[in-house]
């Protein structure tokens, strides 16, 4: 042997044999599919839950190449006021217990497993209306710079409804 590479191999042959970085999402069904990644992992987040009797308590997750992931508790009538979040597209899903969303006129309620998406712009309130705790996961990509708030609007009541095709 005359050198230390006839011992460990070629360096430069080394990232062949390393498996690929893991890929980052690029779309909304990326970013769908971490959510529900993350979500199905609950001995990752579930023991970083912590509950705030004053508001609503959030934890940064995990970030990532121009996305960042937070995880919310809700206790029972705590909510996040209407707002939008600025140029973010985001996604979440309800990992413990039930919230309600109210937008454009019509309330969801969302159990658990429930996912939403949302586009910049996407004015809605989120709310829990039950009698107990909910841990959500929320996914902002890009990552969350700005959640400009609004007055609220009147109490919607009806439940939201699939628009009438057009004849």
């Amino acid at each position: 042997m005359n050198s230390d590479n006839e011992i460990a191999g070629d360096p430069l042959a080394l990232p062949h044999l390393m498996p690929p970085p893991p890929g980052h999402p690029s779309t909304v069904a990326g970013f769908a599919g971490l959510a529900r990644t993350i979500a199905a992992d609950r001995a990752s987040w579930e023991p970083l839950v912590r509950y705030d009797a004053a508001t609503r308590w959030y934890h940064r997750l995990r970030t990532g190449p121009g996305y960042e992931v937070w995880l919310l508790s809700w206790l029972p009538g705590q909510g996040s006021g209407r707002h939008d979040h600025g140029p973010s597209s985001g996604v979440f899903t309800v990992l413990q217990g039930e919230l309600t969303e109210h937008a454009r006129g019509a309330r969801r309620t969302l159990g658990t497993d429930a996912l939403r998406t949302f586009a910049p712009g996407y004015v809605h309130e989120v709310v829990n209306d039950s009698l107990l705790p909910v841990v959500s996961l929320h996914i902002y990509f890009p990552g969350l710079t700005e959640m400009p708030m609004y007055e609220p609007v009147a109490a919607c009541s009806a439940p939201e409804r699939a628009p009438l095709a057009a004849d």
